[in-house]
């Protein structure tokens, strides 16, 4: 017998356009020498002073790191992507669940509790969403590539 599992791409699909926004809001702060993201909190210059590199290179480090995950969250869904040993890609896909997950929980927390940097309640969804959408991607990655007994 055949068992036969559709995998959902939405999710990885939808996480690719969510790392491409977040390259572009990057890249267009990159191009005006600022920190921060458009549509969240101001970066005041005296929070900038300090860092061993300047704005700019900052922020296009950051927009490739966007790209580079939207490449990856699109790979879990093609056939190239399937290529690469499973145990890689879940390690991957983990750390970058800490990463993007680190920084929705400061929105999350920011945004219905209050820490202090700036985040309203509305980040504080979108921090929700974002994290559902990177586990619900990992899991039909999971599951697309398990192994299966079929007897």
């Amino acid at each position: 017998m055949v068992e036969f599992v559709r995998p959902r791409r939405w999710p990885a699909y939808a996480m690719a356009v969510l790392f491409l926004g977040y390259a572009a809001g990057k890249a267009a702060f990159a191009l005006q020498a600022r920190l921060g993201f458009p549509g969240g909190p101001p970066v005041s210059a005296a929070e900038t002073e300090g860092y061993f590199m300047d704005a700019a290179t900052a922020q296009w480090f950051a927009t490739a790191s966007g790209v580079m995950g939207a490449c990856l969250a699109v790979a879990t869904v093609t056939q190239l992507g399937r290529r690469v040993p499973r145990i890689l890609m879940l390690l991957v896909l983990v750390g970058m669940l800490l990463a993007a997950g680190g920084g929705a929980a400061i929105m999350i927390v920011d945004g219905f509790v209050g820490i202090g940097v700036g985040w309203r309640w509305y980040h504080g969804i979108l921090g929700v969403v974002v994290t559902g959408l990177f586990l619900a991607m990992i899991q039909s990655y999971a599951v697309a590539t398990r192994r299966r007994v079929v007897s």
